[in-house]
């Protein structure tokens, strides 16, 4: 499927603006143009990795009458106003999480966003592994009874030194939760949606395990090793490294998971069962064509990714025959695919890409469980 007749702009040059801008080139969009923190930084990531010409600024983005869709991968503090200018310029807009730093500002983007008729999603990409909508759509089906028991973990381990550094781990950019917000909220969102249940509550435990970090003057761009030879300067850290959380959703299931951005040798593995009164589900990000089933009476089941086996919810997310892996860079392709798919015929109706809604829902939760860690008590998620 080709959408040349849209035109996108990206705000953001770093690791995921760049991702971006190469999912989109493979479903056929043309990219306008990217903005970067600084026109001359845009220049010359533009330059290395071969991106469409810079803008100045995301005002002359947003004022391009050509443009159609702009997406937001810039770091956190930036999402709420650039999507409030995004909007009032009638884009439909494309945000990487979190959707804003507080659940005023969601919720005000919510509304801006729906009473504009914009479409508009949040990049909780991780949903879009095929396998994930194959296993929302066997818990639909009731395959596995009803869910009981959520559990799992996200962890990386590229913040394990105390010379790793990044903006991710500056509170007035990122916000006061780190490890929680970055990674643990893609976890929140695809139990929410794999099993159809809301959290309701939880109980937090959240870890500062590099007290102190030395860090270059510069920025850091996410996942780059630090420079041995730069003078450094020393920081003491507030935000979470990694967390344990106890969570009740609605309908009397529960669940628990682990969050470390600390964990050596974890590169960014995604793992979480599914147990219900029938069955189980499991999955893991690093076999991701690769969906177990449990069962007590008979012999478990791996289910492996093919198009011709897969509820029609999983397979339309599919690009290659059984046998071929797709990855994270698939998982934007997926996502992108239904969001232009939803601005080309203007009707949203049947797709599961996560819209500002889920954006919403997804900082409820992580200030229920700052709230829980700054307590040391179970919290409501006050929707």
């Amino acid at each position: 499927m080709s959408f040349s007749d849209i035109r996108a702009g990206v705000v953001g040059v770093g690791f995921i603006g760049v991702a971006h801008v190469e999912a989109l080139r493979r479903i056929g969009v043309d990219v306008a143009g990217v903005v970067g923190s600084s026109p001359e930084r845009a220049r010359a990531k533009a330059e290395a990795a071969g991106l469409p010409p810079v803008y100045d600024s995301l005002e002359d983005l947003a004022s391009d009458d050509s443009v159609d869709v702009i997406h937001i991968a810039s770091p956190n503090y930036a999402h709420a106003d650039q999507a409030r200018l995004v909007i009032e310029a009638g884009k439909h807009v494309v945000c990487e999480k979190p959707l804003a730093l507080t659940s005023e500002d969601t919720a005000d983007l919510v509304a801006r966003a729906s009473d504009a008729s914009l479409v508009n999603a949040v990049c909780f990409n991780i949903r879009h592994y095929p396998l994930n909508h194959q296993a929302m759509a066997m818990v639909a089906a009731g395959d596995i009874g009803e869910p009981m028991f959520l559990t799992g973990s996200y962890h990386q381990d590229w913040l394990l030194k105390d010379t790793d550094w990044n903006w991710r781990l500056q509170p007035e950019e990122a916000g006061q939760l780190r490890a929680v917000a970055d990674i643990g909220s893609h976890w929140l969102d695809l139990t929410r949606f794999i099993s159809g249940r809301n959290v309701e509550a939880v109980m937090a435990d959240l870890h500062t395990l590099v007290p102190i970090r030395r860090h270059p003057p510069g920025p850091v761009e996410s996942f780059a090793k630090a420079d041995e030879g730069a003078e450094l300067i020393e920081e003491t850290m507030t935000s979470d490294d990694a967390a344990g959380i106890l969570l009740r959703y609605e309908g009397g299931t529960r669940g628990a998971v682990t969050i470390s951005q600390v964990s050596a040798g974890e590169k960014n593995s995604v793992r979480y069962e599914i147990a219900g009164t029938e069955g189980a589900i499991s999955w893991y990000s690093q076999h991701p064509d690769q969906l177990m089933i449990g069962h007590r009476d008979r012999p478990n089941e791996v289910l492996y990714r093919d198009p011709g086996m897969s509820a029609p919810e999983a397979s339309r997310n599919m690009a290659y025959p059984g046998g071929h892996v797709e990855g994270f860079p698939d998982t934007f392709r997926a996502l992108f695919t239904q969001v232009y798919t939803a601005i080309d015929q203007g009707d949203g109706t049947g797709t599961t890409y996560p819209t500002f809604a889920d954006g919403h829902d997804a900082v409820l939760v992580t200030d229920a469980i700052a709230k829980s860690d700054a307590d040391k008590r179970w919290m409501t998620v006050e929707r």
